[in-house]
């Protein structure tokens, strides 16, 4: 129970406060605000993210998690209901980074279960959000104990005098039992029967009647519980692995409230889930069915998974990873096309079902593979069926955490006769280890079973253990219950003796009272009544031995007679007999209670006896339910499918074989029938169905001894052929071309039926050709007009809900055979014959072939001449030739169809000589002054007939004359020669030919030339070794060759370059073969690595000493400081908006620098994607945005130095047009054109405007005003009587608006009478003081752009007008261009600058005064 104290009433507001609720748009935040209103940008506190209550074990660490908004920043003050938040054990963080307040608690305890509340409070209110924390105490706790003792039911006085009386017998000390986890009860609570045994052993319990009163206990708190919040809840499905490697549980469940929160928890930690299975913890909802699943399943996800329901438990599950490894992997197969290919494996633990990955796909049982698992579940075996190169990868089986993969090779039928074709599929395996995996499997099977028979050995030990103990303590009790035994016997003899004379006393009394006494008797048999009433309850256990009413048993003492007595003691005896279930009427048990009643005064004490006669009936039952857990089954029954028609058995084993079974289908109890057999086979339990029907599906259960095992019989309908017509079926169907021919089967099974037909694979469908009848009983296939391609393998394959079923039958088509197939190979051809065959046909039409048609032509002639049929072998042997004439044959095939087309040969020749190829190159095997050893292979091609021996010939460096070397008419047998006809210091060239009976063949290629000279000596080192360039992938060298020392050092013919990485102690030659020239290029090295680098010189006496360079050297160029390689570089780009923006910059760098990019001296956004080379640097914006306008800088940087350039990006888009444009007179001859800003003026800064004007004269638009960065200007030389009209456009880096018109325009001129009225002349003054009617504005531009000033004055005498900036004049300078026309004055700055920043005067003055304009301009960098 958790102790939940109302929280403090909070202070009252104080004086000027209000208190107004507000809601939130989180639930379960209550939001106060101090005033009526905020003002404009105050916000009240609020949570965006609120803690939420959390269920943990004790230990964990705990942390509250809130996220809160306000302005000003809220105060956060975190609290709790009973009890203070200190320093030592809660931690107040603020994460900046998330923007989060937590409340941190590690190792909680179980006094910190409370209710938590978090206050957010600023100036204009407060948030507040409560959070309970509740703890799962781990073990027994005392203040548990304590609380359970407080809230227990008080004994009265009455209860305690009561159990005082009863403590006659010594009761021996129980001994404490271990704890049960609760965690086996959570499973248990949500488990099904049929697994408790399983979940007992894994816990290691064993009172199992003990265990089944508790869960019956148990489940009825928690249903109790669970009506709270679930209306129904079934279908409970523990937490098992998935074949794609993830764990799911589910269950059905109809909450009474649709909007309760549903909770997940791990080891008692709440755990977050959603609805998007992508998550770790997922939950999918279909109507009333939830599936919770975990993806991607770690070992630390294993644990106790509890769902909660408004904090209601209402399911619970255990998820333990299968303890699984692979005693034999899976091994590469290489198996042939159309071949079945095996995959086999071993576990170390017997397992069910494992899952069969190819080519990371989840395989399933059906036609292309075969997943069986052996009898002991270890060996787990993988076919895959009629193996195609397709089917060529990696397959992988995956056991819990552990799995294992191979490659399935397929390869390939590379016979040219079936290519074309459909092979036919072969019967052989490949892959699988038979005998071998079978050996270890029962090697591990045998230690599993060790196993489990030594933890049930323990088992056992532990009950038998308990049970000699339990044995003892009721030894120990029953020796004190006889002791007290005989004590009660004594006292009830001395009652006896009391009774006998109270009665005799009473029969006297009676005699004397007479009809008083006969009353007594009637009331005293009442009294007797009830005391036996008393009694009978006191046996059935349904109240205390002691219930009598004192002030009753009085009056039953004082009054009573014999016939009394002898009730009560009959009773006695019955109730001694029940107790003890033997018949205790002997003497010296019964005597002492047959004697008579016991006198008043001793009442109470004979009480006690029926109280101490319940403790000896319970005494030898404890033991006897330990030591004997009577019959169980050793083996339960497990699911069985059976096909419809066939018999059915269901097998279990029992531990005895004296127990008979009761078998039950659906709940009700099964007899025996004709076709329902029940067998007692020693310990083996069968149920055996002949002739399964549909209706015999359900659940079976067996029944023995209180025991019981349940299994499902499924009886399936799969489709089935008739056994009669599958014989005539699979029988090969011969026809000939152009025929007809059908194919009709018959077949029974569960409607609705797929039926399909295949021809070598492929599915057949309706065509022309092709007829197919269908109906629930037979299937028919009409093929019409069959070709020669028509022949192959037909399938039937029929397949419903229940499985799928085929056969297969081979259909002949039969026509004449294709023409013979050449080349022509050639055995003999010589003066007297010519001997040749050739390659049967490619198709023999479905027929063997009989005899091969040839006919003969001999070269120059027109007729031929029939040699007639020469039988089935294709070869023939031509003995009627004439030597060196040629022949060509005609070569034709027959079989019983037909004769086919002929075969025409090429020209074959008789007598031809046929002479050797040439040997191989000789080879020089040694030199020396005066002899020279060669050696040679012979020749691939020997004309036909055996070598007579070789011919060697030699031609000296600079001659065209070849000599022979051997003696012509000698031969050399042998394929090695010693050339000793040499002069010294000559250089030689050799070359070798075969010869055979017709004659020497062709010579070979000339060998090397080689001196004739005794062997040098190696070279010595390479000389001024150097590295002359070097990059990042290549390192040129360059030497001078070794000098030379007679009889030391010869002449170097060539170089080798070793190289050896700095890691490496190995060095590897970069040339495999020598190179003569002194320079060499090493290629692919790898970037800024270090190499040793050494040449080495050699000749025809070997290598001589390597040569390396004194310092190791790095794959890199030389040192290059960064600079620009681009000659033209953009330093300004406008782009449009939504545009795709790249600038790349091109440079030269040694090392290879590192590159970086800044906008506005700020690293680039996530928008920006830089691509970098060796050599280049790219940046791209794939779609821009005004956002993105600002100065790009580029850093490219190394150990040599670095350099930057930048480029200003500007994005921007077609400008907007200016608002309504208004006309405005304030100096006659100028109108003042005013317009409402473009919306693009805020977000471009660029953004000027261009005014132009049309009058009614000349009808052209002209350019009045253009750069202008204010919503105003002057036009002058407006002349009266002509109508204007302006237009304002708006302008930026991308081009020109559309305009926005004004209103018509016009000064009327006014035409008056003349008439002359001459008033008296007055002397009349028009001077006036200077004055600005139009002031100057504040002006920001950006840099390097126009700025434009003016301002109108007006003054008599025309005053003179000066700039100043600064106080300095510029009416001098250059820079500004300065006007002053009809009183307007304007300055136009051509390119404003950083210096034209500051504040601008213009004084007007005249003779009359003085006027003053201030103004000031800011210059955007």
């Amino acid at each position: 129970m958790f102790k939940i104290r109302k929280a403090k009433e909070e202070e009252p507001s104080a004086p000027g406060q209000v208190r107004i609720r507000k809601k939130s748009r989180v639930p379960g935040v209550m939001i106060t605000q101090f005033v009526e209103e905020l003002p404009e940008g105050m916000t009240t506190p609020d949570f965006t993210r609120k803690p939420i209550s959390i269920t943990i074990q004790e230990g964990k660490m705990v942390i509250f998690r809130a996220v809160i908004t306000g302005n000003p920043v809220p105060t956060v003050t975190w609290m709790r209901n009973n009890g203070e938040i200190d320093e030592d054990r809660y931690k107040i963080i603020y994460d900046a980074s998330l923007g989060e307040h937590q409340l941190q608690m590690p190792d909680v305890s179980p006094d910190q279960a409370d209710t938590y509340k978090c206050y957010a409070k600023n100036d204009y209110g407060k948030a507040i959000v409560t959070a309970t924390l509740n703890i799962i105490e781990v073990g027994y706790k005392k203040n548990k104990a304590m609380q359970q003792s407080r809230t227990a039911i008080r004994e009265t006085a009455e209860d305690f005098k009561k159990a005082l009386r009863n403590r006659i017998d010594i009761e021996p000390k129980e001994e404490k039992k271990p704890e049960i986890d609760e965690k086996f009860w959570e499973v248990l609570l949500s488990a099904e029967k049929k697994d408790y045994e399983t979940i007992c052993a894994r816990y290691g319990v064993t009172d199992f009647r003990g265990m089944l009163k508790k869960l019956n206990e148990k489940k009825i708190e928690r249903e109790q519980e669970q009506e709270r919040v679930v209306e129904r809840l079934c279908n409970l499905k523990p937490i098992e692995m998935t074949d794609s490697g993830d764990a799911e549980f589910e269950l059905e469940m109809s909450l009474k409230d649709s909007s309760s929160k549903i909770f997940l928890f791990k080891d008692g930690v709440m755990i977050p889930y959603d609805v998007d299975t992508e998550v770790k913890h997922g939950l999918k909802q279909v109507g009333k069915k939830f599936v919770f699943s975990i993806n991607g399943v770690d070992p630390e996800d294993a644990g106790l998974y509890q769902v909660e329901v408004d904090g209601v438990k209402v399911f619970s599950t255990d998820f333990k990873l299968p303890n699984v490894e692979f005693l034999v992997k899976i091994e590469d197969v290489k198996a042939e096309e159309r071949e079945d290919a095996v995959f086999d494996c071993v576990l170390s633990q017997p397992l069910k079902k494992i899952t069969w990955k190819g080519k990371n796909i989840p395989l399933e049982q059906g036609e292309k593979f075969d997943i069986t698992v052996s009898e002991d579940m270890l060996i787990h075996t993988l076919v895959v069926k009629d193996c195609m190169p397709l089917d060529k990868g990696i397959y992988a089986a995956v056991a819990g955490m552990a799995s294992c993969s191979a490659w399935l090779i397929v390869e390939a039928d590379t016979d040219p006769n079936s290519r074309g074709k459909k092979k036919a599929r072969k019967t052989t395996r490949a892959g699988g280890r038979g005998e071998e995996l079978l050996k270890i499997a029962e090697e591990q099977n045998a230690k599993v079973q060790l196993e489990k028979d030594e933890l049930v050995a323990k088992i056992r030990a532990e009950q038998e253990a308990a049970a000699a103990a339990e044995a003892a303590a009721a030894a120990e009790k029953a020796e004190a219950q006889a002791k007290a035994k005989m004590e009660a016997e004594a006292r009830a003899k001395a009652k006896a003796e009391a009774k006998a004379k109270a009665k005799a006393e009473a029969k006297a009394k009676a005699k004397a009272e007479g009809e008083g006494g006969k009353k007594k008797e009637g009331k005293t048999k009442s009294k007797a009544k009830t005391k036996a009433m008393a009694k009978k309850k006191e046996k059935t256990g349904a109240g205390d031995s002691t219930a009598v009413d004192e002030e009753g048993m009085e009056d039953s003492e004082e009054e009573g007679d014999e016939d009394d007595v002898e009730s009560e003691e009959n009773e006695d005896t019955e109730e001694k007999q029940d107790i003890k279930g033997k018949d205790v009427s002997s003497p010296k048990q019964g005597e002492p209670v047959k004697e008579g009643e016991a006198p008043p005064q001793v009442a109470e004490e004979e009480e006690t006896v029926p109280a101490k006669r319940n403790r000896v009936r319970k005494g030898p039952l404890i033991p006897e339910t330990v030591v004997d857990p009577g019959v169980y089954f050793t083996s339960g029954l497990s699911d069985v499918t059976a096909v419809i028609g066939t018999d059915a058995e269901l097998v279990c084993r029992l531990s005895s074989e004296d127990c008979d079974g009761v078998w039950y289908k659906e709940g009700k109890e099964i007899t025996p029938t004709d076709d329902i057999c029940i067998v007692k086979d020693l310990t083996y339990r069968k149920l055996i169905i002949k002739n399964c029907k549909e209706e015999d599906s359900g659940k079976y259960r067996c029944e023995a001894d209180g025991r019981k095992t349940e299994a499902v019989l499924k009886v399936e309908d799969p489709p089935r052929f008739n056994p009669d017509e599958l014989a005539e079926f699979k029988e090969p169907r011969q026809i000939k071309i152009g025929k007809d021919v059908s194919f009709k089967v018959s077949f029974v099974g569960r409607e609705p039926m797929k039926i399909q037909w295949y021809h070598d694979g492929e599915e057949l469908l309706e065509d022309t050709n092709i007829k197919i009848e269908k109906s629930s009983s037979h299937s028919r296939l009409q093929l019409t007009k069959c070709k020669r391609k028509t022949s192959g393998e037909i399938k039937i394959k029929v397949k419903n809900e229940c499985g799928t079923t085929e056969i297969i039958s081979h259909l002949v088509v039969l026509d004449k055979p294709t023409p013979p197939m050449g080349p022509v190979d050639i055995i003999e051809s010589s003066s007297t014959c010519i001997d040749f065959k050739w390659r049967i046909p490619k198709d023999n039409g479905g027929l063997p072939i009989t005899n091969y048609i040839l006919e003969r032509q001999q070269i120059g002639r027109n007729s031929w001449k029939k040699l007639g049929k020469i039988g089935s072998e294709p070869k023939y042997r031509d003995t009627d030739v004439d030597h060196g004439r040629k022949y060509c044959y005609h070569i034709r095939a027959e079989t019983d169809q037909g004769i086919s087309e002929m075969y025409e040969t090429d020209d074959i020749q008789a007598g031809t000589k046929a002479y050797p190829g040439p040997p191989s190159t000789p080879k020089i095997e040694s030199a020396f002054k005066d002899c020279i050893n060669l050696s040679w292979s012979a020749p691939s091609n020997t004309g036909g007939t055996n070598l007579l021996g070789y011919n060697v010939e030699k031609r000296k460096n600079g001659s065209n004359l070849w000599s022979l070397v051997n003696p012509p008419d000698e031969p050399i047998k042998g394929k090695k020669y010693a050339v000793k006809d040499v002069v010294e210091g000559i250089e030689y060239e050799f070359r070798v030919s075969a010869i055979n009976i017709s004659g020497v063949g062709e010579a070979s290629a000339p060998s090397e030339f080689v001196f004739a000279r005794d062997p040098k000596k190696p070279p010595g080192k390479v000389i001024d070794l150097k590295v002359s360039d070097s990059t990042y992938s290549t390192l040129s060298l360059s030497w001078t060759k070794p000098t030379e020392e007679e009889g030391v050092q010869d002449e170097a013919k060539g170089y080798f370059v070793e190289l050896r990485p700095a890691e490496n102690p190995e060095w590897g030659r970069s040339n495999s073969s020598a190179i003569i020239m002194n320079s060499y290029t090493i290629m692919g090295l790898k970037s800024m690595a270090m190499y040793w680098v050494r040449v080495v010189a050699t000749n025809e006496g070997g290598d001589g000493e390597p040569q390396e360079l004194d310092n190791y050297i790095i794959a890199m160029p030389p040192p290059v400081r960064p600079h620009f390689t681009d000659k033209k570089m953009k330093n300004f780009v406008v782009m449009r908006a939504g545009n795709a923006t790249r600038i790349n910059f091109n440079f030269q760098a040694s090392p290879i620098p590192n590159i970086k990019w800044l906008k506005d001296g700020l690293p680039v956004a996530k928008n920006v994607t830089v691509s970098n080379t060796d050599t280049s640097s790219q940046l791209m914006i794939a779609s821009s945005e005004r956002h993105d306008t600002g100065i790009y800088t580029i850093i490219v940087k190394n150990i040599v130095g670095q350099e930057t350039s930048s480029v200003e990006i500007r994005v921007t888009d077609d400008p907007k047009p200016p608002g309504t444009v208004e006309l405005e007179e304030n100096v006659s001859g100028t109108v003042t054109v005013s317009w409402t800003p473009s919306p693009d003026e805020k977000k471009d800064d660029r953004l000027h405007y261009i005014v132009t004007k049309r009058d009614s004269v000349k009808r052209a638009w002209q350019t009045v005003a253009d750069r202008l960065f204010n919503n105003k200007f002057t036009v002058i030389n407006i002349m009266p009587g002509r109508q204007y009209k302006f237009r304002v456009y708006a302008k930026n880096d991308m081009g020109v608006s559309e305009p926005s018109e004004s209103p018509t325009w016009e000064v009327r001129r006014r035409k008056e009478k003349c008439a002359l009225n001459l008033p008296e002349s007055k002397d009349c003054s028009f001077e006036m003081s200077p004055s600005f009617t139009v002031p100057l504005k504040t002006h920001k531009s950006p840099e390097s752009y126009e700025c434009y000033m003016s301002c109108a004055v007006t003054g008599n005498p025309r005053p003179h007008v000066t700039w100043y900036r600064n106080n300095v004049s510029l009416n001098t300078n250059t820079n500004y261009y300065i006007t002053n026309t009809c009183g307007v004055c304007s300055m136009v700055i051509l390119k404003v600058g950083p210096k034209d920043s500051g504040d601008y005067t213009v004084i007007a003055e005249n003779s009359l005064g003085r006027a003053t304009c201030l103004t000031k301009l800011v210059v955007n960098e």
